[in-house]
């Protein structure tokens, strides 16, 4: 990007920022910017549920079961089956994880009382990261782009190049623990 381009990007990035402060949308307040968060998350989440529930009423064949055999989704279950409304609540704190949570929830039918209640907390939570942490890092990322594109870029794929080598050292570590047929 040259100097013609950056310079009026640049002026009316800080002069957003200026006016409207990190910790908004558009100039909205923070809170309402908080409360929609919440209230998407909260819908997002109980249609998540809800699904789970119809596929465990009777929709076996259908891709959402199959993804609810796969070996994570497994673990996610005897999780909820072990820990129940608290892992609701935590999976909040992940990425990622929190969809397999909710349809796992559903699909083992956790009581709806306890589950809305742990879905709540987890939503408050989720709102508050989303609207604080989430909005920084992306003003961040939106600043870093337009005063250092190529350091953006350069963290981007450091960011997937230890993703990767994480996922593959994980997987290695899976298979070498699995014993073999000879051993069985």
């Amino acid at each position: 990007m040259g100097p013609m381009v950056t310079a009026p990007l640049l002026a009316a990035a800080s002069s957003d920022a200026e006016r409207h402060g990190v910790f908004t949308l558009e100039g909205f307040p923070y809170w309402i910017v908080y409360v929609a968060a919440f209230g998407i998350v909260m819908v997002r989440a109980q249609a998540t549920y809800w699904l789970g529930r119809g596929v465990a009423r009777g929709m076996g064949g259908t891709r959402v079961a199959h993804v609810l055999a796969s070996p994570r989704a497994t673990q996610v279950i005897d999780r909820i089956h072990r820990w129940g409304p608290p892992a609701v609540t935590f999976s909040f704190f992940t990425v990622g994880v929190q969809t397999v949570v909710n349809l796992a929830a559903g699909y083992l039918r956790m009581p709806f009382g306890r589950y809305l209640v742990a879905l709540t907390f987890g939503c408050l939570v989720w709102a508050a990261i989303w609207t604080t942490v989430g909005t920084a890092v992306v003003w961040g990322a939106v600043l870093l782009f337009l005063h250092h594109p190529a350091v953006l870029a350069a963290l981007v794929v450091l960011a997937l190049g230890l993703t990767a080598w994480l996922l593959h050292r994980r997987r290695t570590r899976t298979d070498a623990a699995q014993p073999t047929p000879e051993e069985v």
